[in-house]
């Protein structure tokens, strides 16, 4: 499953999105340089099991999310990092 990633409103938060836009979780960084995945919606049974972190980066937290959904997460050009 290939997921969107695009910084929210919110300082150190980014959400994500499957292709059809539907809502499938964020990464808050908090404190900083901890990741933590917080699934929603029907991602919750399509990331059961997956560890929500905390992870030492972005990076390694959307890598964690790509292996267990075995998709690609692509970080939103106009809302990236």
């Amino acid at each position: 499953m290939d997921i969107t990633v695009r910084r929210t409103g919110a300082e150190r938060s980014w959400s994500l999105e499957d292709l059809l836009g539907r809502p499938m979780g964020t990464i808050t960084e908090y404190p900083p340089g901890n990741f933590t995945i917080h699934p929603e919606g029907n991602a919750t049974e399509t990331m059961h099991g997956l560890r929500p972190g905390p992870y030492a980066s972005l990076d390694a937290a959307l890598a964690e999310i790509e292996t267990h959904t075995r998709g690609v997460c692509r970080m939103d050009e106009d809302h990236g990092q």
